[in-house]
């Protein structure tokens, strides 16, 4: 399904955001994503493969949000992010201020990310999105697995006409979504 998904997706945006799209890498191949697992010791869901299959991240110089004002990073921006927050963990005073089960694959350039969460921390749920905030205590699950959010940003797509789009849009309400946490 993920792959349909990213297909539809990768077509949307040819479409109606081809700036954009110009700015997305190429896609990683599966050595590379192996070459990376082994590098920083974590082993990345199917799922979240086939996105960085179809494309790794976005263009460094390129600051226009992939999806709720949030900007798409590469893998290994990903992974070295990553290991950078689990190494201030004891830092932290507040329990899940960060976990180290976080995958941050979007961010806004403050210093907040839309995470894969590995664990299903709050929940239970493995594969969910968790939105990381740096200066706030919220961490709301946005979405039971990465298909479920590509899915809703392609209704987004399809139902939306390219002079109608908004960069700052936010994938919302879905299906029972954002389940509100907050850490203390």
């Amino acid at each position: 399904m993920m792959i349909d998904l990213v297909n539809r997706l990768n077509d949307q945006l040819e479409t109606s955001r081809l700036d954009y799209y110009n700015n997305l890498k190429e896609p990683l191949s599966d050595k590379e994503i192996e070459i990376l697992e082994e590098k920083y010791q974590v082993q990345i869901p199917n799922d979240l493969k086939e996105l960085y299959k179809w494309k790794n991240g976005q263009d460094q110089n390129c600051y226009e949000a992939f999806v709720n004002n949030s900007m798409f990073m590469s893998l290994e921006d990903v992974l070295d992010s990553r290991e950078e927050f689990n190494s201030m963990i004891d830092d932290f005073e507040i329990e899940n201020w960060w976990n180290e089960n976080w995958l941050p694959i979007f961010h806004n350039g403050g210093g907040s990310y839309i995470c894969y969460d590995l664990s299903g921390i709050f929940t239970g749920k493995k594969g969910q999105l968790i939105e990381y905030w740096n200066r706030d205590n919220d961490r709301n699950v946005i979405s039971l697995n990465l298909e479920d959010f590509i899915a809703q940003l392609t209704i987004y797509y399809s139902n939306t006409k390219s002079e109608d789009f908004d960069e700052y849009f936010a994938i919302e309400k879905i299906d029972n979504y954002p389940i509100r946490f907050i850490v203390e």
